[in-house]
């Protein structure tokens, strides 16, 4: 899954691809790179990110959509108008910070034959990373996913259209970070399939001390991890440096 920001203001690339010809050529670019999946966000969910309206979302996504709908595209939304909007656009994906969890936002997806990426966040974007505090942070983490999963089933989503996100960095400290992945098989119980966001993440940055721009092997550090840790979908910025760390991978454990 390749990262499209249409945003001004995301942690790592925020104002790069805000014109929609920018963005366009780079989904582009990332699709001929190997990404099976475009993540588009018009909203930034960075820590400490303050929220868009409806219409400034649809404004930024839209005419992005419009041109890049023959790929395989999820849109990275928790507003339920915005969900319709772009599904009857060509969108063949939701992924929801928010697991759904806006009224009316389980009735929109299952109306439809979208896959659905549900994910776990601690709080709100503009507050999770004030001090998050777990008991056990796998352990509430799956908790809530095996709960989310429940209820979309419950509206009408087919077990084979979901993919739960532990979501990393979503109120979660380096150390909460790194328990979950250490962990990370201990989700293949939800019986669906997993993804992992861990490019640039904050947590590379206080482990080698790098600055976002400089954070591409530990990027690929951690997408390795979250294979061994049985993850299916990797959320990256850097897809063609990825897919060499999935091919060794994959040819390890073949020759194993």
């Amino acid at each position: 899954m390749g990262v499209v920001n249409v945003t001004p203001d995301s942690f790592s690339d925020g104002g790069r691809f805000l014109d929609p010809e920018a963005a366009v050529s780079h989904a582009r670019r990332l699709a001929e790179e190997g990404a099976d999946i475009l993540d588009l966000g018009g909203e930034s969910t960075r820590p400490g990110a303050a929220p868009v309206s409806e219409e400034e979302e649809l404004r930024r996504i839209l005419p992005v959509l419009e041109k890049i709908k023959d790929l395989c595209v999820s849109v990275d939304t928790r507003r339920p108008a915005v969900m319709k909007a772009v599904l009857a656009a060509g969108a063949s994906m939701i992924n929801d910070v928010q697991a759904l969890s806006e009224p009316y936002a389980l009735v929109e997806v299952a109306a439809t034959g979208c896959a659905v990426c549900l994910m776990h966040m601690k709080g709100e974007p503009a507050t999770m990373q004030r001090g998050p505090r777990y008991d056990d942070v796998v352990a509430e983490v799956k908790g809530f996913l095996k709960d989310a999963v429940r209820k979309a089933m419950f509206a009408g989503i087919g077990r084979d259209r979901i993919v739960v996100d532990p979501g990393f960095g979503f109120g979660k400290t380096a150390k909460h970070n790194m328990e979950i992945l250490r962990r990370l098989r201990e989700f293949e119980s939800l019986g669906v399939p997993l993804l992992a966001g861990l490019s640039r993440k904050s947590t590379i940055g206080h482990i080698t001390g790098r600055p976002v721009g400089e954070r591409l092997a530990g990027s690929l550090a951690m997408a390795l991890l979250a294979l061994q840790g049985g993850a299916k979908i990797l959320r990256v910025h850097e897809v063609k440096e990825t897919k060499d760390v999935i091919a060794v991978w994959q040819a390890f454990q073949n020759d194993a």
